[in-house]
């Protein structure tokens, strides 16, 4: 996304002058704010809200058993609540202040200083911009559910307190600082050239390493490979997977900032490149497994979204169908054996569909995007795919370093200050009753 800025009314100034109309054009053509695009971003970024409540609330919420269903609603929905509010103190100004470092967007906008109903934000055409606020909101919908997106590493064992501390200092120095250096014009990934049309590094690779920090420091779930921890609604998690699918439009489709015709290819991508990685899923653990089970799909239909994420803009629908094909067997791997060889407890594989998936969706950007495959054509100033992908790799190394030590120190302060963990006890009677004194059903 390109940068936000806010832009003088040369054309006023002109006005004042006494210059002729003519000449005002000639000088400084007027910004225009399009009405259907104001529509089109306002509507992106509810979508991107449902995607988190209920979409991903329900989704996680399904896959733990009954005792824990309402502590991942909470969670969810506070993680979501609270990064709003950061979000508008100082996270925009993080990442979208106006600075000129490669690394965070500085203090210009704390509290949103001096952003009023007559502000703008530019948008991939010149001349054509945004109201700033509705570039607030759909930004801070992407802000709100990146974190909650780690909630499926940690879910079923994690503090309450601990998690609400951690998550206000990880948006502030992992996800904010992230944001900038690939959507903000001065953002270091930026000017690689490195393409992440929606967020798979921002959102899905950032969040997944940070999951799977969470997972290896919190160790596994009590009774974990000898009690039965089989998801406890595949139905609430199948309509939350929905949900997410119905929302990612938002949040793919919305990332072109204008309902234009670059919109509509991502759109396009968005619905392909899913069906193709819910269908793969399926094939790949009916081979392995001998059934295809709903929560295979359900989880293709995640990985196929996180991949197309980073090219949805870029790609052209077939590409778009064989990354779908290729994500899946990946992911499954990650889920299957390899998480099963290395032993960490990522409780709803929030690294091995997020993390890895958004790794696939990244790299495969930098090939996808090359004319000859139907793509839109390479960002970089080399112009050639091995330059794109190349450029693709090192924003994807930055996230993991970046999000992998950034989520570990502030696990170990969070350890210290609140603790990360529930008690034993706590754990094995279930976090909605010792955590928020309520039950999800009642017999």
């Amino acid at each position: 996304m390109k940068n936000l800025s806010k832009i003088a009314g040369l054309a006023g100034v002109l006005a004042l002058a006494g210059l002729p109309a003519l000449a005002q054009d000639a000088a400084a053509p007027a910004e225009v704010i399009d009405k259907g695009d104001v529509a089109w971003m306002m509507t992106s970024s509810l979508l991107v809200l449902f995607m988190i409540i209920p979409g991903l609330a329900l989704f996680y919420g399904g896959l733990v058993r009954t005792k824990n269903m309402l502590s991942v609603l909470m969670q969810t929905t506070m993680i979501a609540s609270i990064v709003m509010i950061v979000w508008v103190l100082w996270g925009y100004s993080f990442a979208f202040g106006g600075g000129t470092s490669p690394f965070w967007g500085g203090l210009g906008k704390i509290f949103l200083s001096g952003v009023t109903m007559d502000s703008t934000a530019a948008t991939f055409t010149d001349g054509v911009v945004l109201p700033e606020y509705v570039f607030i909101a759909f930004q801070m919908t992407f802000a709100a559910i990146t974190p909650a997106l780690i909630v499926g590493a940690f879910a079923e064992r994690a503090k309450f307190s601990g998690i609400v501390l951690f998550m206000i200092l990880w948006v502030t120095f992992v996800y904010f600082p992230i944001a900038h250096m690939v959507w903000d014009g001065a953002g270091l990934i930026f000017n690689w050239g490195a393409i992440d049309f929606a967020g798979g590094t921002v959102v899905h690779i950032n969040a997944g390493i940070a999951g799977l920090v969470w997972a290896i420091v919190l160790g596994p779930r009590l009774g974990l490979g000898k009690e039965n921890m089989a998801p406890h609604s595949m139905t609430l998690t199948m309509a939350g997977a929905a949900m997410l699918w119905v929302g990612w439009f938002g949040f793919n489709a919305g990332s072109n900032l204008e309902a234009t015709a670059n919109a509509t290819l991502a759109m396009l991508n968005t619905f392909v490149a899913t069906a193709a990685a819910v269908v793969s899923w399926s094939i790949v653990e009916g081979w392995v497994r001998g059934k295809a089970s709903g929560l295979g799909a359900a989880s293709g239909m995640v990985a196929g979204l996180v991949a197309i994420t980073p090219a949805c803009g870029t790609t052209g629908p077939v590409g778009a169908i064989f990354l779908g094909l290729l994500v899946s067997p990946i992911c499954f791997f990650f889920v299957t054996a390899i998480k099963s060889k290395f032993k960490y407890d990522d409780s709803l594989d929030a690294f091995g569909v997020h993390g890895v998936g958004g790794i696939v969706g990244a790299i495969m950007t930098g090939i996808l995007c090359a004319p000859s495959l139907g793509g839109t054509g390479f960002v970089v100033e080399a112009g050639t795919m091995g330059a794109q992908v190349f450029a693709q790799i090192k924003a994807v190394l930055l996230t993991i370093v970046w999000s992998g030590i950034g989520s570990l120190v502030i696990i170990y302060i969070v350890k210290a200050i609140t603790g990360i963990r529930v008690s034993a006890d706590d754990e094995r009677q279930g976090l909605d009753l010792t955590a928020h004194g309520e039950s999800a059903y009642h017999s």
